[in-house]
């Protein structure tokens, strides 16, 4: 006896295509590759499912993660309702279909059995399984019928409460398949890896909690999205790195203090969302930031200052002609190698020019770790290369560049050490 088709319809897991929500706490290749894991375990219970027929309509083209006996057909159709009336007349053969999306992989094949089909479909006409976001996650029919989708509000909160009346306006006997969650969040994924570890998107949801760029969770601190802490490896907080708060506010007095010793142009490395730049070019003083950070970046130019999206060590403007270089925050630190990054200052700065450091306020600290950022959404990130170290070590470190050590001074929390070309 034919049973029927269960019909997948899916996007090709391209990064920046698929699972944009989940770009709020990983990288669009991360969320591409959860969104691949989700099809993946998707299609895994479809092939095992009792159907005749397996047929994925898809947007994109396939890859090796769709696995043999499954019939593609190019998705087709203008809003979503219409390439889900397509999808049914595509698959059609005469036989009931089902229909699932990829965003519930917790899926069992039993769960897709077809004994609702046969028997005149056990006495009904049509099948739906709602979500708990208000969508649904199957639809099942016995023949295509445009009336059943076309003008369905879709992607709501209540597109599943919205498929139920159209199905029941005509006059359909529905019969309701139980409730599951979708995976559009990451708090989705996080109950997911929870409630079904063994999934293979459960698997690499945990992988990526602990194996976060680091510079992605820089930028969730810097948008508000979460807070961010970084650690040593040991997983003692490193308070000079973790005070987003007073990088996002404007500059304080001791700020306006170290600035008071600039001679400009000024470069500020690693500028952050830019309070120093402003402060800055307040005082009518030519400044620009860099930064690694896009969204620093884009913070500190909303704040009418100028900044570079550009790491240190690459080409900058106006090499050897800067009147100071600052290197606050403890951003010292940056790559792990002091003495490298005050040579690499020493090359900005034009002869007799300026080099601030904001150093530790242990004088004797020379530490060179790697530390871990951690944010409040659980994800670690990989250690990023770091220095920390006081105005001791950094004379010394001063001492294989061109860069004398002229001002050591402090304030009750924090310590400064500036430096002048030499050569």
């Amino acid at each position: 006896m034919k049973r029927g088709t269960v019909i997948v319809i899916a996007k090709a897991p391209v990064p920046g295509r698929v699972k944009t929500r989940l770009q709020s706490e990983f990288t669009a290749r991360e969320a591409a590759a959860l969104a691949r894991a989700s099809l993946v375990d998707t299609l895994s219970a479809v092939q095992f499912a009792p159907a005749t027929r397996r047929v994925i309509v898809l947007e994109g083209e396939p890859g090796p993660w769709l696995p043999p006996g499954f019939e593609v057909v190019a998705q087709r159709g203008g809003g979503l309702d219409e390439r889900l009336v397509a999808a049914f007349e595509d698959a059609y053969d005469g036989t009931p279909m089902l229909l699932v999306g990829m965003d519930t992989p917790q899926l069992r094949p039993e769960q897709l059995g077809f004994e609702w089909a046969a028997h005149d479909f056990g006495g009904y006409d049509a099948v739906l399984g709602l979500t708990e976001d208000g969508g649904y996650w199957c639809l099942g029919l016995r023949t295509p019928d445009p009336r059943a989708l076309v003008g369905v509000p879709m992607s709501t909160d209540h597109t599943g409460r919205d498929q139920l009346r159209r199905l029941l306006a005509l006059g359909l006997r529905v019969r309701i398949l139980p409730t599951l969650r979708d995976m559009d969040t990451p708090r989705d994924a996080a109950y997911l890896a929870d409630e079904f570890p063994s999934l293979r998107v459960s698997r690499l949801y945990r992988r990526l909690q602990h194996a976060a760029h680091p510079g992605l969770l820089f930028e969730q601190a810097l948008g508000g999205t979460a807070r961010v802490v970084a650690t040593g490896i040991d997983g003692r907080t490193v308070p000079s790195l973790s005070d987003v708060d007073r990088w996002t506010a404007p500059a304080d007095d001791v700020d306006r203090l170290a600035l008071s010793r600039c001679e400009g142009p000024v470069l500020d490395i690693g500028c952050g969302p830019g309070r120093i730049v402003t402060a800055l070019a307040e005082r009518g003083i030519p400044a620009l930031g860099v930064d690694v950070s896009p969204r620093a970046v884009s913070l500190t130019t909303s704040r009418g200052a100028s900044a570079l999206h550009r790491p240190v060590q690459d080409r900058l403007p106006g090499e050897g002609r800067w009147g100071s270089v600052l290197l606050m925050d403890g951003n010292i630190g940056i790559g792990g190698d002091p003495a490298d990054l005050l040579r690499r200052c020493a090359e900005l700065v034009r002869p007799d020019g300026l080099v601030l450091v904001e150093v530790d306020p242990d004088d004797d600290l020379d530490e060179r770790s790697p530390i871990v950022l951690r944010s409040s959404t659980g994800r670690h990130s990989t250690p990023l290369p770091w220095a920390r170290v006081g105005t001791r070590a950094l004379i010394r470190h001063a001492r294989a560049t061109h860069l004398h050590p002229t001002e050591d001074w402090r304030t009750p929390h924090r310590a400064f050490l500036t430096l002048r070309r030499t050569a």
